[in-house]
């Protein structure tokens, strides 16, 4: 065979052998589409497979991540996000395929649409509340307490000028005795009178 033919027929073959070596195309999953990322390997794929599993919420451990959950089951779909990975899917299609497969659930950080917004407003709307609150109490207890309808208020405290002396006794005979009696138990005054108003009116 001459070289000329040789060289031919070498031509004619490296397509072929190049056709062979090149991986098939990923299938696109239904659902999340053809992978949009570049396909990841070596030390890059350890480090993203991480960062994914750290997403996603192991169904058998409660609070923990895929990446830090010892169960069979996490060990799986760490596997799956590796090889999701590997094909070229990038971070949020991967969270997408788990979120049809498993529920919302399966994210540990939910993504802020619908209902999710309540978990992410929800502690700053409680904190306003009760601040709010307080501040409420606050401006009503300077206020003092709303009375009913036809219902006057109180006077002012009394000064100690305008308070009664010690001496005083009340208008009423009966009450006025017994509270002579009460200062004669309590302060051994004879007769329930303070010494020096007895002093002075002798």
């Amino acid at each position: 065979m001459s070289p000329l033919a040789i060289a031919l027929l070498s031509l004619l073959a490296l397509p072929s052998a190049a056709a062979q070596e090149a991986p098939p195309p990923v299938a696109a999953i239904p659902g999340i589409g053809a992978p949009k990322g570049p396909s990841l390997s070596g030390a890059a794929l350890d480090k993203r497979t991480e960062d994914v599993g750290a997403l996603l919420r192991c169904p058998v451990c409660q609070g923990l991540s895929v990446a830090d959950s010892p169960a069979t089951m996490a060990q799986n779909m760490k596997a799956q996000v590796r090889e999701k990975l590997a094909e070229g899917y990038d971070q949020e299609q991967i969270l997408a395929d788990f979120e049809r497969s498993y529920g919302e659930f399966v994210r540990l950080e939910p993504p802020m649409r619908g209902v999710n917004w309540l978990v992410w407003l929800g502690p700053l709307g409680g904190l306003l509340a009760g601040g709010g609150a307080v501040a409420w109490a606050l401006k009503r207890s300077t206020r003092g307490p709303a009375l009913p309808e036809g219902v006057a208020p109180m006077p002012a405290a009394s000064t100690p000028s305008e308070l009664p002396s010690r001496e005083t006794l009340p208008d009423d005979p009966r009450l006025a005795a017994c509270v002579r009696s009460v200062r004669e138990l309590a302060y051994g005054w004879p007769g329930g009178v303070p010494p020096q108003a007895s002093t002075s009116s002798s």
